[in-house]
């Protein structure tokens, strides 16, 4: 059976991709340096204008300014430049084309460190872009696998299932007659990417130099590591078999199979999800216990890969939901995670367990403790403010004025007026949190996600002090404890050699009481916080041992 022909993209919706050789590095320096002066001075006028509607644009400095942008007019874009600044900013990433689109999407979710107008307006980018033609499509495909498509696919829908900045998806039903959906980077995106991530890292050392405060640097590192990950489709497919791994135990959460033998760098091959995505006509069709059960498995699922696993979905909106006929939940597009070491994630489990349960001194304790500080920083003013944002949202916490995620996301925006940061993917995170407490609102109009996540994260705190989870933990240190019990037949004996020699001296040393009470109380207090971090027994045992042994010798 031949493949499905083509029909026109553009009269299914879609725009027409138009194909461009890549343009080398000094191509895209010079593209990407015109946007950037072209945005400085575009906010120059934008600036302007603000005075002039202030009647502030009088004084020395703005008539200077103004002067100077009398020359500067002719060579400008006269329709961009008369925006405000913030739909110029947008514009610009557009016309700059995949990577700093993707980048835009990234900076809306920084509401920490850009002003609200401007995360507001990039929330407006493009996320419906041009279509490659269907003949198009099909060589890229046969160009990645190496091999006919005729090969390997009876039929291959010819309207694109989406078109985003890096990639586009169609549905397609392999030859062994499963249905599937291939998604393919689009020609020239990897070439284009990577050459702006060395530009963009190029930028963000230079912008250091003059706004060390947003630290331009670090979140542009962070933005190139992940986008650069998206080009690779084979970082998709492995996140996919992850979280299907993770949820092994949960057979209504569902990710798609990952069709290996049809997958490569620039093509992936997934199982078709036959399912809606969460709208209001559709779930309001639905029973309260179905409603419950989609709330129970949505939140319970989101829960567990933040704070458990460490791994979560990092490009979570409505569409990437799915919704199955027996109420399994589905989760698509895995091509974005954030991931969390073992130290963030459990501070990020006791902080949002210390929210849920009302703990609001312990919430800004927690997430104080997260931050990314310099000597400018004032922390306890933060962790005040946290506090206190904390106490009122107890007092009136609703979905509509004052939801969790939206709680979660203010705390962090506070954290710039303090110059205090924190790390992508903690913003990430609150942006997965927001998503799925709006799906909720779907599904139960006025959820309390605070009360829905209750019993999610209380399971996990067991599970983390579960008795036998701490002794297969403390099995994988019993090598290290038999090395010491070992070897502690011969520190003893050259302990005792040097007491005994200290004995033998005329004058004893005055301090050797206030040294062994020092180690004794040092010993003390490392135990304790690493019992209060649920440590494996053995190790906190020995420096409780240790503490005993000088607490003795003092």
């Amino acid at each position: 059976m031949p493949v499905q022909q083509a029909q026109n993209t553009q009269q299914n919706g879609f725009a027409v991709y138009v194909e461009q050789r890549p343009a080398g590095l000094v191509g895209r320096f010079v593209i990407t340096i015109h946007h950037l002066v072209g945005l400085l001075f575009g906010g120059a006028f934008a600036f302007v204008r603000q005075k002039k509607a202030l009647r502030e644009a009088n004084t020395l400095e703005m008539l200077l300014l103004r002067f100077g942008l009398v020359f500067i007019w002719p060579f400008m874009n006269k329709q961009l430049i008369r925006q405000p600044f913030p739909v110029q900013f947008r514009q610009r990433l557009e016309m700059l084309g995949p990577t700093y689109i993707k980048l835009g999407q990234i900076l809306s979710l920084r509401e920490d460190l850009l002003p609200k107008a401007i995360t507001d307006e990039l929330k407006n980018l493009l996320d419906r872009l041009p279509a490659v033609p269907f003949e198009r499509f099909q060589e890229l495909i046969e160009t990645g696998l190496n091999r006919p498509v005729e090969t390997m696919f009876l039929w291959i829908e010819p309207t694109p299932l989406g078109s985003a900045s890096l990639a586009q998806t169609h549905r397609a039903i392999l030859t062994t007659r499963q249905v599937v959906v291939i998604k393919v980077l689009k020609p020239g995106v990897r070439q284009t990417v990577t050459r702006d991530t060395v530009l963009l890292r190029l930028v963000g050392q230079i912008l250091q130099l003059f706004l060390a405060r947003y630290q331009p640097a670090r979140l542009i590192n962070e933005f190139c590591r992940y986008t650069l990950r998206e080009v690779d489709l084979r970082f998709e497919a492995e996140n996919a078999e992850t979280f299907a791994a993770n949820f092994k135990d949960e057979p209504d959460v569902r990710f798609p199979r990952v069709y290996k033998e049809f997958s490569d760098q620039d093509v992936l091959c997934m199982e078709y999800f036959r399912g809606v995505t969460p709208q209001a006509n559709i779930v309001n069709k639905l029973s309260r216990q179905q409603k419950e059960r989609l709330i129970e498995l949505g939140v319970g699922a989101t829960i567990r890969m933040i704070f458990r696993d460490g791994f979560f979905h990092a490009d979570l909106h409505p569409g990437n939901l799915i919704i199955f006929k027996n109420r399994q939940v589905g989760f698509i597009d895995l091509g974005m995670v954030g991931r969390f070491d073992t130290q963030t994630r459990r501070r990020m489990l006791y902080y949002f367990y210390s929210l849920v349960m009302g703990n609001p001194a312990n919430a800004a304790r927690y997430l104080t403790s997260m931050a990314l500080v310099s000597h400018k920083s004032d922390v306890n003013g933060f962790r005040r403010a946290v506090e206190e944002l904390y106490q009122r949202w107890l007092r009136s916490s609703n979905f509509d004025d004052f939801s969790l995620g939206r709680l979660i996301l203010e705390s962090v925006a506070l954290a710039g007026r303090y110059r205090i940061e924190y790390p992508g993917e903690i913003i990430l995170m609150v942006k997965t949190l927001i998503t799925i407490e709006g799906v909720g609102h779907i599904v139960a109009p006025g959820i309390d996600v605070r009360v829905a996540s209750r019993g999610h994260i209380q399971r996990i705190i067991l599970e983390q002090y579960n008795l036998g989870k701490m002794l297969r933990d403390s099995a994988l240190l019993v090598p290290e404890l038999l090395d010491l019990i070992n070897r502690s037949p011969l520190a003893l004996n050259e302990s005792l050699q040097t007491l005994e020699s200290q004995l033998k001296q005329s004058r004893p040393d005055p301090l050797q009481g206030v040294r062994t009470s020092i180690l004794a109380g040092f010993c003390m207090v490392a135990g304790a916080i690493l019992v209060a971090f649920g440590s494996p027994w053995p190790v906190w045992a020995v420096l409780f041992l240790l503490a005993f042994v000088f607490a003795i010798k003092s």
